[in-house]
C-alpha cells in the first residue's frame, strides 16, 4: 500500500512484460516501413511504440482508493453506506467469481494479471448491481480499509 491520505489507495498497474511487447508492436511497425526507408522505418518504431506504451499505460493506471467514506475503484465512485460485507478472494476463488460465479449485474473492476481479488456486496436497495468485484494485489488491505472507515 502507498503512503497517502487514505486509508487505501492502490494503482494497478500493467506488467512489466506488457511494456516489452509494447517495445515489440513499436518493432513490428518499424517492419512494415522498413522498404519505404530508414526515417518512415524509425517513425514507425517511434509512433507503434508510443502509441502501444500509451495504450499499456491507459490500462494499468487504474486505482483503487477509499477516502472520505467512498470506495472510488476506476471511474466508479460508491459511498460505503451502500456496501455490505467484504470478502477476500484467493486466486482459485477469485477465478471462480469471475468466470461460473459472476453476476453480469455486477461491477467488475478485472485486470488479468491480477489473481487476488475482493467481493464486496452492494446493500442499497435502489442499486441493482448485486455485488463489486475488484481486482487487487493488496485482498486484506482493501477489506481492512473498508472496514476501518465509518460510512
Amino acid at each position: 500500500m502507498q503512503p497517502s491520505a487514505s486509508p487505501f489507495d492502490e494503482r494497478l498497474t500493467a506488467p512489466r512484460s506488457w511494456w516489452f511487447i509494447a517495445f515489440l508492436i513499436g518493432v513490428a511497425c518499424a517492419l512494415v516501413f522498413l522498404p519505404l526507408g530508414t526515417l518512415p522505418m524509425l517513425g514507425g518504431l517511434a509512433g507503434g511504440a508510443v502509441l502501444s506504451a500509451m495504450a499499456v499505460s491507459s490500462y494499468g493506471s487504474v486505482r483503487i482508493r477509499v477516502v472520505a467514506g467512498t470506495l472510488v475503484a476506476g471511474d466508479a465512485r460508491i459511498p460505503l453506506s451502500a456496501l455490505g460485507d467484504a470478502e477476500v478472494l484467493d486466486a482459485e476463488e477469485a477465478r471462480a467469481w469471475r468466470t461460473h460465479k459472476a453476476d453480469t449485474r455486477a461491477f467488475m473492476l478485472l485486470r488479468s494479471y491480477v489473481p487476488t481479488a475482493v467481493r464486496v456486496k452492494v446493500t442499497d436497495p435502489a442499486d441493482p448491481t448485486p455485488y463489486l468485484y475488484l481486482s487487487t494485489r493488496e485482498p486484506e488491505a482493501l477489506v481492512a480499509a473498508l472496514a476501518a472507515v465509518p460510512a
